[in-house]
């Protein structure tokens, strides 16, 4: 499976452009050695590069410059030499995914003689080819496996794919907005019928059902669980010769509810009556502790009162593990 220019242009609303039509490209040749096959993998490939590129328009970072820009000159990090000799603006991010600075062109390089083309060109001697074809279409490609992120794509983690890419969580919610386009979008629908799609999840069980006096799942709002029944409608949806890839969705969208625990009536009281029972068995020692002073009477019986209090307050959990440590020394 592949993403052709005229879904894209369909998930942005834009039309076709050349920026798209590169993206088909280094998909239909070479998705399939990366592992970009699979609908639910594309979806988050998609959505990311959606969302760098602002909706497929840049191939390259709009230079201002700003305060920014200005010191990627001197970032040594980036690849970049540390004097002022213009090598920032030169080494600029190009691509959908914005290939930047001296060593990601470098990198680049290697990574395409390797597995691309041994006679792929010099990005770092001229970065401005990293924007023809094949090669445009072919840097998602590196940055996306480089990055090992199509273990996060089966686990529908978008939050990690994005802290990959970008460090963080910069324009997290723009990069969920692509997602829920994009998926509608490779799984038949409209990119915004999400209203349709929550009713067609729900019969397939995708969904949980509606529930009395909660909320109806069917709201035309793309939220976690929406987005956990893309994902999993997307891997389903591969055909057999593209296995699903251990797809699952993401540990944040399963709800768990914790159990409401019923106190039985007048349970609340049986510390308080033990503590009477208590407070009267000691009244009769308190006379008895001979000709010690009254202060000292007082907090001996405290001291007592309070152990008391905590077994019996502690006293199951407390014979529980015991329990268990023998059953352990047992075995």
């Amino acid at each position: 499976m592949s993403v052709s220019a005229q879904q894209l242009a369909k998930i942005t609303g834009k039309p076709v452009n050349a920026n798209m039509a590169s993206i088909e490209i280094g998909l239909d040749a070479y998705g399939e050695r990366f592992g970009l096959t699979a609908l639910h993998r594309l979806a988050h490939y998609i959505c990311q590069l959606a969302h760098e590129s602002g909706a497929f328009r840049y191939d390259r970072e709009v230079w201002g410059p700003t305060p920014a820009q200005a010191r990627y000159d001197t970032r040594t990090d980036l690849g970049n030499t540390p004097e002022r000799d213009g090598d920032g603006e030169r080494n600029a991010g190009r691509g959908p995914l914005q290939i930047t600075g001296g060593a990601n062109l470098r990198e680049f390089t290697a990574w395409a003689r390797k597995n691309i083309d041994p006679k792929a060109p010099d990005f770092f001697a001229n970065p401005d080819l990293i924007n023809t074809d094949p090669w445009e279409g072919v840097g998602p490609l590196w940055y996306w496996s480089a990055r090992k992120l199509n273990g996060y794509a089966d686990d529908n983690d978008i939050e990690m794919i994005t802290r990959r890419i970008n460090g963080g969580l910069n324009g997290f919610d723009d990069r969920l907005h692509w997602y829920t386009r994009t998926a509608l979008v490779l799984a038949g629908y409209e990119p915004d019928a999400i209203r349709s799609f929550q009713i067609d999840a729900q019969r397939a069980g995708l969904l949980p059902p509606d529930e009395p006096n909660k909320p109806s799942q069917i709201d035309g709002v793309a939220g976690p669980k929406t987005r956990s029944a893309l994902h999993m409608s997307l891997a389903k949806s591969q055909p057999a010769s593209q296995p699903t890839v251990g797809a699952k969705p993401a540990p944040v969208t399963e709800e768990v509810e914790t159990p409401v625990v019923v106190t039985p009536k007048g349970a609340e009281k049986t510390l308080w009556t033990r503590l009477n029972g208590v407070w009267l068995a000691l009244a009769v020692p308190f006379a008895s502790f001979g000709d010690l002073p009254t202060p000292w009477k007082i907090a001996l019986v405290a001291g007592v009162v309070l152990s008391i209090t905590f077994l019996l307050w502690k006293g199951e959990k407390i014979a529980a593990r015991v329990k268990s440590v023998v059953k352990a020394f047992g075995e």
